[in-house]
């Protein structure tokens, strides 16, 4: 399967693509466009992005074909042996997942927008692309052949590996590379930034390396990371097995403060998706299925222990200080105590559920995060495994396993593989523990506490600064001169009075309320007012009404955090020395 992939007006976003299939014996032939991608668990639709689309044989003669599904044709090809699609598709989104196309460069994810032929996708594919002669082209696949000026050409060993292989093609990309245990790390950088590759080429290397002593054995030779870096907020990776691409911004705050904290964490976190996931992969997605949901419960594997690691050995290795470890590790506990719906669906079945929801926030506490509940758990099972087995075994041999006798004997693992596992090295059963709370919705704040104790830390809560929040229980929105209740702690004086997301607060004793930095906050004037009355005006879906509320301090929304045990005796402090490899 071939594919052509050129422009001409940049500044419309649209790409043409001739995909050119020979060897046809088949009177019908079914032509699919992937339906997802790996990486986002829910459906893409890809192919609403597509204008024109014909069929035609080797003479340029046209075929008849009809539409079978949103992203499925079928061609009429008999007595054609060699068949033609052409097609365009709009590339004006970007993130770290998507298509797009300006005047500045052409980048693709060809998993959004690469017909294939189902019976063979396992066969050689070849990417030409025509680029203007001074573009360089940023990509984990290898050239095929010799090169004409504006013309590349690349080869993959078949479908799986072409749509695992974004690329950037520019005239303004950044580059630089460093070497690590044999490996060789590309850095791509698009968009206006000034990358400091000393300070990049110190950390990577450290984290890169960690990855690497950990595993023993990597799935690439050469990896690259392909930053999309924009002028406004973003943040967004994506993975694959040779690269990875990751949209940050703004490209002025790149190489300082949290903005750089972000660039290492989601860095280290996609590059550990090279094993987890991209080869580590569950059961119902060995192979992949691009045609439809590839439905799994394992969800707290892929991204949840994965998130574990992202941050996790970048303290490990030295690059994360324990404050900052400490500040993304209290991130992910926050998002676990303020969300209900732990106590409504387990992870296990949140993760199932991703297909229907899992990107958009839903109906109110009805589901769990796969990344931030799979943190947390994967914390306790690495503590679980270090406790029972005297910190000889810990949740790094469950993962070099997986990825020594699953992923590289192209073997899937389900979810009592996994839990065989962690029961393996820690010699003790995980029943109760995976039943309760990963396939189960019973509270673990417990089993943190003896997680963390374990290590000489604890679970530390306290009232929040906003007064709102603690003793009404309501978050909010307060943005564009209106403020809105984003979010309602369950049984708080807020709920009990009726109170519901997408309320618009008006007024406050009186006071009408603006969020447009005049002063006026709601957040201000409930500090100000404290433990007195409040009369408020609310819209509530254009209706008007007034409710009186009578502030319970403490009774709602707290903040927690993890911190070191003050009296933490000397096992303690050489558990959490074994675990951080960092003093304690």
């Amino acid at each position: 399967m071939k594919y052509i992939v050129s422009y001409t007006d940049p500044h419309h976003h649209y790409i043409d693509i001739e995909f050119i299939a020979g060897g046809i014996n088949a009177d019908e032939t079914i032509v699919q466009l992937p339906a997802w991608r790996p990486g986002r668990y829910e459906l893409g639709n890809f192919a609403k992005n597509i204008q024109k689309w014909k069929a035609f044989d080797s003479n340029g003669n046209e075929l008849l074909f009809q539409k079978l599904t949103k992203d499925s044709w079928k061609v009429q090809t008999s007595g054609v042996s060699e068949l033609r699609i052409r097609y365009n598709y709009y590339a004006a989104e970007i993130n770290a997942g998507s298509t797009y196309l300006d005047s500045n460069q052409l980048y693709m994810n060809p998993v959004n927008c690469c017909v294939y032929l189902s019976e063979r996708i396992m066969e050689k594919c070849e990417l030409e692309l025509h680029l203007p002669e001074n573009y360089v082209a940023a990509i984990g696949l290898g050239l095929s052949g010799l090169q004409k000026p504006g013309h590349r050409t690349f080869l993959a060993k078949d479908f799986h590996e072409l749509v695992d292989s974004p690329f950037i093609a520019s005239a303004s990309l950044q580059h630089n590379k460093f070497v690590c245990m044999g490996k060789e790390f590309n850095f791509w950088f698009q968009g206006e930034c000034k990358p400091d590759w000393n300070k990049l080429n110190t950390d990577f290397l450290k984290f890169c390396n960690h990855q690497l002593q950990m595993m023993k054995n990597a799935p690439f030779d050469t990896y690259h990371f392909l930053f999309q870096i924009l002028p406004q907020r973003i943040y967004h990776g994506v993975e694959h097995i040779t690269s990875t691409v990751i949209a940050l911004g703004p490209g002025y705050n790149l190489m300082k403060g949290d903005l750089y904290e972000d660039l290492l964490g989601v860095s280290c976190h996609e590059l550990f998706h090279a094993w987890n996931i991209k080869t580590i992969r569950p059961v119902e997605m060995q192979p992949y299925d691009y045609t439809k949901e590839n439905y799994s419960k394992l969800g707290y594997v892929c991204e949840g222990v994965t998130t574990y690691y992202g941050d996790y050995l970048l303290f490990r290795s030295k690059v994360f200080t324990e404050d900052q470890y400490f500040k993304t590790f209290n991130e992910r506990l926050q998002k676990h105590f303020d969300n209900p719906g732990r106590f409504n669906m387990s992870v296990a079945d949140s993760s199932f559920d991703t297909w229907l929801d899992g990107y958009a926030p839903g109906i109110p506490n009805r589901k769990t995060n796969i990344y931030d509940e799979g943190n947390l758990l994967a914390f306790i099972t690495d503590i679980f495994i270090r406790k029972n087995s005297a910190d000889k075994y810990s949740l790094d041999d469950v993962m070099r396993h997986l990825y020594d006798e699953f992923a590289l004997r192209n073997k899937g693992y389900s979810d009592e593989d996994y839990k065989g596992l962690v029961e393996h090295y820690a010699n003790s059963s995980f029943n109760e523990i995976f039943n309760n709370y990963f396939n189960g919705i019973k509270d673990y704040e417990p089993l943190l506490q003896e997680s963390m104790n374990y290590i000489g830390c604890e679970l530390v809560k306290a009232n929040t600064s906003k007064f709102h929040e603690h003793a009404l229980g309501i978050k909010l929105s307060e943005t564009g001169g209106v403020c809105k209740i984003a979010a309602v702690y369950l049984d708080s004086i807020a709920d009990n009075s009726g109170l519901s997301i997408g309320d618009e607060i008006l007024s406050i004793n009186t006071i009408q309320v603006k969020a447009d930095g005049s002063g006026t906050t709601f957040t201000e004037w409930c500090n100000y007012f404290g433990n007195n009355k409040l009369d408020l005006t609310i819209s509530s879906a254009g209706f008007i009404r007034h409710v009186s509320l009578s502030p319970l301090p403490g009774s709602a929304y707290q903040t927690v955090k993890i911190q070191k045990q003050k009296a933490a005796d000397e096992n303690q402090k050489k558990k959490f020395e074994i675990w951080s490899e960092n003093k304690f």
